[in-house]
């Protein structure tokens, strides 16, 4: 819950914060986010990855005091209202929920979501009105002129001093309440007793169906032990974080980040995507603003491997090649040496696709969550080989780690006989006819049983 004590006097990071999915007096759903998730969803919304960190600091301290500004002076509650900000930009700042976040607002937020604007003398946040200063202007900051002044060499606190006058400060190390997932104050150590080392041992434990490099940590209790820091060493050797054992502020971070993005993709994988198949290449010939299904398959590969590639943001999965995705693609071509289109040609298409691969193959089955896929129109049999054989040995693979009468396959792409008997051993089991050929009926059961097994899901879609 937000705070909504009268007569505030300190200002205060809350846990969280509701979000009116409207303009004020509009019927709209109200969903309630953790802060510092709100800040990042708004800047990735506002702000351009690329602009000069400076320019993005400057953005994002006037994000946070504009939102701690409601908060702080309970503008919508004292007014009858039951939430704590809109996300409408004509009354307070854009949020689209369930967003992809970029990587480098991502940090930056980390770092300073417990810094924010306030005039010298004043307790509240500054409201600190912004606008694009291009197609808007306003009596406020102009997001694209903090760019030209970030490139003059202003600092952030300049840039806020240029837009809101020279009686500004910053305040900094702000109290916060009632988020049991920011950062304790005091790195966790070997030794250490307390409940944010019960909340770590929790998210690696998760992480590690994922990334199953990274030791289970037994057990899940209040005491950091040998286990524990065996865990973070792994996971900070996997993150490019030093290897020291401690949780530090930068670890608890990048733990609190990866967690929820593979709770997400868990998330997504469990109601699962719809695709008739998987296509060789994905067509230039893509109007703007076209919702294609193959499209959204591409954001989805998009978003798995934006857990493995700091440099790949997560998008929406919408279906549309907007510039959302656009720059997604950018990232991943600049990542991978190929010619930076933002379009999926068939070189695109075939490395976005081998790298998908190359990772379910890195992982064991029980470590990996497929969409549902409809059956693709090929009939599936022995000498079969091709991207749809590969998924059918990913859904056998892990049923077979339930189901003890399947056998245990490799997931190769080629339908030879080992699939052919795991196939036959499912049809048997699920009383199909036991012919080990993978028609309509067959691919739709297997479907639906690794569905029920791995998500508690019974049906398609």
């Amino acid at each position: 819950m937000s705070i909504q004590v009268p007569g505030l006097t300190t200002v205060v990071i809350p846990g969280s914060i509701r979000v009116h999915l409207g303009a004020p007096d509009e019927p709209a759903e109200n969903v309630t986010v953790p802060f510092i998730d709100y800040i990042k969803n708004v800047a990735s919304s506002e702000l351009y990855p690329t602009w000069p960190e400076e320019a993005l600091r400057a953005n994002i301290y006037a994000i946070i005091s504009i939102a701690l500004n409601r908060i702080f002076t309970e503008w919508y509650p004292s007014r009858g209202y039951n939430f704590d900000i809109t996300n409408t930009t004509q009354f307070d700042q854009a949020y689209v929920h369930e967003r992809g976040i970029f990587d480098t607002i991502d940090r930056i937020v980390d770092e300073i979501f417990d810094e924010y604007i306030v005039r010298q003398g004043r307790v509240e946040p500054l409201f600190a009105t912004f606008c694009d200063g291009r197609i808007a202007q306003c009596e406020g900051m102009y997001q694209w002129g903090t760019v030209d002044l970030a490139q003059q060499g202003m600092i952030p606190y300049e840039i806020l001093q240029y837009y809101y006058g020279e009686d500004i400060d910053i305040k900094t190390d702000t109290p916060v309440i009632n988020f049991q997932e920011t950062y304790p104050g005091t790195p966790l150590r070997l030794g250490d007793t307390n409940q944010y080392v019960l909340f770590t041992k929790t998210y690696l434990n998760a992480i590690s169906v994922n990334y199953p490099a990274i030791p289970k940590i037994y057990p899940v209790d209040a005491t950091f032990n040998e286990s524990m820091e065996a865990a973070v060493r792994e996971f900070q050797r996997i993150f490019n974080l030093p290897v020291t054992g401690i949780v530090d502020k930068a670890t608890w971070y990048e733990i609190r980040k990866i967690y929820v993005a593979v709770r997400k993709l868990a998330e997504l994988t469990s109601r699962g995507l719809l695709v008739s198949e998987i296509p060789r290449f994905l067509s230039e010939e893509i109007e703007e603003g076209q919702v294609v299904p193959r499209v959204q398959l591409v954001q989805y590969f998009l978003n798995v491997l934006s857990a493995y590639y700091e440099s790949i943001p997560q998008v929406d999965i919408d279906g549309i090649l907007g510039p959302q995705t656009r720059t997604a693609i950018i990232e991943f071509q600049k990542t991978m040496g190929l010619p930076t289109t933002g379009l999926i040609d068939a070189e695109t298409w075939d490395s976005l696709y081998n790298s998908i691969v190359g990772i379910l193959r890195e992982l064991p089955p029980t470590a990996i969550a497929l969409p549902a896929l409809l059956y693709p129109n090929i009939i599936l049999r022995e000498g079969s080989e091709g991207p749809g054989v590969f998924i059918l040995q990913e859904y056998l693979e892990y049923i077979s780690t339930i189901v003890p009468s399947i056998p245990a396959i490799e997931s190769t792409g080629l339908f030879g006989p080992e699939t052919t008997a795991a196939v036959i051993a499912f049809q048997n089991q699920y009383d199909l006819t036991p012919n080990g050929i993978v028609d309509e009926q067959t691919w739709n059961r297997i479907v639906e049983v690794y569905r029920q097994l791995r998500f508690g899901i019974s049906t398609l879609g």
